[in-house]
């Protein structure tokens, strides 16, 4: 089985992500909003750049040392041990190859883990068929749907 690691997210590693990034229609809630993207050094910078805030860590998802998706733990509350976990694979190369599920579980492994979470929450758009899949099969439970997203959570 291939090797999946989450490695915390450089500028290096931001631009190799987007670099082979696709855009997906998939997660866009108006579909007339989409465009295919087109790699620019100073978008992935912008993008780092924007990302450096309190409260969230960005990572990386690495398959045998190249990177395929871009994972977000994020509204980070020691408080009350909760967080917001979100990801996007880099293309359709690496979609519906169980790799989504592996990244889900090492996020949810750091957030407890390392982070001491109780409960990690994660949304996505009804008609993000594989996203929904991903966190189902995570083990995700999902919770409602509101403002146009479904909402699920995970308890430790």
């Amino acid at each position: 089985m291939e090797e999946i690691s989450l490695r915390f997210m450089t500028r290096e590693l931001c631009h190799q992500f987007f670099r082979g990034h696709e855009s997906d229609p998939a997660v866009y809630a108006d579909e007339s909003q989409f465009q295919p993207y087109v790699y620019s050094e100073e978008a992935a910078d912008r993008f780092y750049e924007r990302k450096q805030v309190p409260g969230r860590l960005e990572l990386v998802a690495m398959l045998d040392g190249r990177t395929i998706g871009h994972v977000q733990l994020k509204n980070i509350d020691a408080e009350k041990q909760e967080c917001e976990f979100g990801f996007h694979m880099q293309n359709d190369s690496v979609k519906g190859l169980g790799y989504g599920t592996r990244i889900a579980w090492l996020a949810l492994a750091y957030a407890f883990e390392r982070l001491g979470m109780d409960a990690v929450y994660a949304y996505t758009l009804p008609k993000n068929t594989r996203s929904r899949h991903v966190l189902e099969k995570a083990g995700f439970r999902y919770i409602d749907e509101q403002d146009g997203y479904c909402y699920y959570r995970y308890e430790r």
